[in-house]
């Protein structure tokens, strides 16, 4: 299990080489990268700013990983996310799984993601034309929790 809560940027073609290695025999890594969004909710974002609560936030991100493994086999999880300024385009999230079958992995990086939407301590901050504004979890972000 690899996690990281970081300001610098990552590669995550890199990250996703090292997955494999922590975990060469698999049959399946699947991933998903998250990266800043130039609208939202209709408004243009000209900058988000990712706060969060060092210890706390990557004991969080442990707790959503461990109860992944405790669903499906998985051999190897990467969770990276992104924290300070960011812009348009810009990756701030990586959730990686390899497990021996794609179904199993596939569903693992969803359902950290969905929770790592929702239950890890991350504040984020966009900057619009008409000002700034705190962004909280979607309706349909709580709904996805639902199906777990």
């Amino acid at each position: 299990m690899r996690i990281r809560v970081q300001a610098e940027p990552f590669d995550a073609g890199r990250e996703l080489e090292r997955l494999h290695e922590d975990a060469p025999g698999v049959g399946a890594v699947a991933s998903f990268l998250g990266v800043v969004r130039d609208e939202n909710d209709e408004r243009s974002v000209g900058s988000m700013f990712l706060e969060h609560y060092p210890g706390m936030t990557e004991r969080a991100i442990e707790r959503i990983v461990r109860d992944a493994r405790s669903r499906w086999p998985l051999s190897a999880v990467t969770v990276i996310h992104r924290i300070g300024a960011l812009s348009p385009g810009d990756p701030i999230v990586l959730v990686a799984a390899a497990s021996s079958h794609r179904g199993d992995a596939f569903q693992a990086c969803e359902f950290i993601m969905d929770f790592l939407k929702t239950k890890a301590p991350f504040w984020k901050k966009e900057s619009t034309p008409a000002g700034e504004r705190w962004v909280g979890a979607r309706g349909s972000d709580l709904d996805a929790l639902g199906r777990w």
